[in-house]
């Protein structure tokens, strides 16, 4: 956030936690903390000051914690930003096939809002070579920016990127460190979506944004910045809520194929959608009923608080925009939609004929959820390649960039997304180019060993959707007991 930025801002937030960060020093330095033949010093410090702040109650509504959470840095140094607003279709056609698909996976009664079709702000991002981290970013129009960007593009890689935030926090402007890297690393361009934010604009609203904005690469509009991107040169990619986006987009594009109306009205074209070549995702959120096994037991090495930490629901100050009302039983969703497939992509029972996917995880309360769906993709015929790096937290990408094995996470990250583009499709070759492989990554010492993805789990798929049903079940009673502020997930 910009605010922490300062340092005299920095002192005052942190000075209620002096005391807790030198116990933890203490205990790391003489070998008490348990993650201390884990972690260095730094880790140490940094995962349990988050896991401390956002294991507490919050004294900020969530209004303002959004607001807070858009503060972005400056734009600086080695990446070209072109910032540009991307026109919502004149015709229905995307927003009633979305509609359909999701009545079609419905399964009883569930509840959700229909959203309005809205333009969808979006920032292009680059690799800007040659410059100090401190350079400004030049005062040019927006449209030059995009030039001065694909100048330095050498590579066929698009990547569409989702930040995460719990679908309520964050934009674009949180994940321009990540998403420049990216785009060095794949020697391409990434366009990183500004899509409309919970609780305002629940389901499906954040799910129609991204769809508009592929269908926008595949068939821009004639004022759009840039010329048609093919499917076979684009990646979706995110992190946390943002990789459930991308999942869900899959989810959805399967569903669209398989059905009956396989083609949609878009800027006065009618365009087939096809998946991108691949899916990259880092800590992707597939669970939203939290119901799996690691959202306990790996709350050792995790920032977020375990599920049971403070029982499902965790309280906010009441605001404008919530509690909803009607009452919502969750900031993304109504309570009834916990278990659809393109809310939580756990629920998905069907991977047949996807795209290639890629999935980064800690040892984070997370994993199980990932694991479940790249092992159900993986026995039905998809290309699933697993990066799991021991007693790291959620998103540490993001969060321990001083690791040497960050930089090597990145590497893997972005070398997925070059392979899929670079020897797939486009050129010709089989999409089975794409090995199914899992690998887990020891703390400190990076050492290798070897995962068997299709074996991953001891919960069968049916025991899965028990536990989450049985989840969205506990959800649903506690939104009818009475509560004094608004409800959300625990997160």
């Amino acid at each position: 956030m910009d605010g922490l930025q300062n340092p005299s801002k920095v002192i005052r937030f942190l000075s209620p936690s002096v005391p807790f960060l030198i116990k933890s020093a203490l205990w790391h330095s003489f070998g008490l903390s348990p993650t201390s033949n884990k972690w260095d010093l730094r880790t140490e410090l940094v995962v349990r000051l988050l896991r401390r702040l956002l294991s507490q109650e919050s004294s900020l509504s969530i209004s303002r914690l959004q607001e807070l959470s858009l503060r972005g840095p400056v734009i600086k140094g080695g990446m070209w930003i072109s910032k540009v607003t991307l026109p919502a279709p004149e015709e229905d056609d995307i927003r009633t096939t979305l509609i359909r698909v999701i009545d079609d996976l419905v399964e009883g009664e569930e509840t959700y809002t229909v959203p309005d079709l809205a333009p969808v702000e979006v920032e292009w991002t680059g690799s800007r070579a040659n410059v100090d981290s401190e350079r400004p970013r030049p005062d040019l129009p927006e449209a030059q920016h995009y030039e001065k960007l694909m100048a330095e593009v050498s590579s066929n890689v698009t990547i569409l990127y989702f930040h995460g935030g719990a679908f309520f926090l964050c934009g674009p402007s949180t994940r321009r460190t990540t998403v420049a890297e990216l785009a060095r690393l794949c020697r391409g361009r990434c366009l990183s979506v500004r899509y409309r934010l919970a609780p305002k604009y629940p389901f499906p609203s954040a799910l129609l944004d991204v769809f508009l904005v592929y269908l926008s690469l595949l068939c821009p509009s004639p004022d759009s910045l840039h010329t048609p991107v093919p499917a076979s040169q684009i990646v979706f990619a995110g992190d946390s809520a943002g990789g459930t986006l991308a999942l869900s987009l899959v989810q959805l594009i399967l569903q669209i194929q398989r059905s009956s109306s396989p083609t949609i009205r878009f800027h006065n074209q009618t365009i087939s959608v096809p998946l991108p070549a691949g899916v990259a995702t880092h800590s992707s959120w597939l669970d939203l009923t939290r119901c799996m096994p690691s959202n306990t037991t790996n709350a050792l090495y995790d920032i977020l608080p375990p599920r049971d930490d403070r029982g499902p629901v965790a309280s906010f100050p009441a605001c404008e925009i919530w509690p909803t009302n009607p009452l919502r039983g969750d900031i993304y969703c109504d309570t009834s939609m916990l278990c659809h497939p393109l809310v939580s992509p756990l629920a998905a029972q069907d991977w047949h004929g996807s795209c290639p996917l890629w999935f980064g995880y800690g040892q984070e309360l997370m994993l199980d959820e990932g694991r479940a769906v790249a092992r159900m993709a993986a026995r039905q015929g998809v290309s699933v390649v697993w990066e799991e790096w021991e007693a790291m937290p959620h998103c540490f990408s993001q969060l321990l960039q001083h690791l040497p094995m960050v930089q090597i996470f990145h590497s893997q990250w972005a070398g997925f997304c070059e392979q899929v583009v670079e020897n797939g499709a486009g050129s010709g070759i089989d999409p089975g180019r794409v090995q199914t492989k899992g690998t887990r990554y020891a703390a400190k010492t990076g050492k290798e060993e070897t995962l068997d993805v299709r074996s991953f789990g001891d919960l069968s798929d049916d025991e899965i959707m028990q536990l989450m049903k049985a989840a969205r079940a506990e959800r649903s009673l506690e939104l009818n007991s009475p509560t004094k502020n608004g409800i959300s997930p625990k997160l």
